[in-house]
């Protein structure tokens, strides 16, 4: 849920004040960056891509309603769009490269432990590269950024019941495919 800070810092981005919509910026920028890096797998990309969704966020701000969700909602949507418009201009396949072994918390104790714990992560990141696009969406959504199932659905513009059913097959697909492999 939005709180009063954050409504605040919107309403004084709203109104044209750049130093809030700046605090919005800060708050957010490496949650998008990661959500964009994870989906193009290259940094220039990447930073490119969430400049963009910043700038586009900013130049639509004045028509910005609060509906109860954090203000990331709506930069999650346009980061969606913008790396589907890059795929679009690209005319490739989308590639889960970007997510490194430093990206994700490590309780490994030897050598042999690191290893097998690299190898989990190409793995799995070969398997999510393997799912459609929504269900690639919400896995990274839900798990690597920890969104709502609400905040997922607004993102996507879907019921949040499509989003459990949607959530639901692909954790499925992922598994088979993590057991086919295995």
């Amino acid at each position: 849920m939005l709180d009063g800070e954050e409504k605040s810092i919107i309403d004084r981005a709203i109104g044209g004040d750049t130093l809030a919509f700046g605090l919005l910026y800060d708050k957010y920028h490496g949650q998008i960056y990661r959500f964009v890096y994870l989906k193009v797998s290259h940094r220039e990309e990447a930073e490119d891509i969430t400049h963009h969704v910043f700038l586009n966020a900013w130049q639509h701000i004045a028509g910005y309603k609060h509906r109860g969700f954090p203000f990331s909602s709506l930069l999650y949507q346009i980061a969606r769009n913008k790396v589907i418009d890059h795929y679009r201009t690209k005319k490739s396949t989308i590639d889960i490269e970007g997510l490194h072994e430093a990206d994700i918390p490590r309780h490994e104790s030897s050598l042999e432990d690191a290893v097998h714990f690299q190898f989990q992560v190409a793995t799995v990141k070969e398997a999510l590269k393997q799912l459609k696009q929504d269900y690639q969406d919400i896995i990274i959504m839900r798990y690597i950024e920890e969104l709502s199932p609400s905040e997922v659905a607004r993102i996507l513009k879907k019921p949040e019941t499509t989003v459990r059913v949607l959530q639901h097959r692909a954790i499925k697909q992922l598994k088979a495919l993590l057991n086919k492999d295995a």
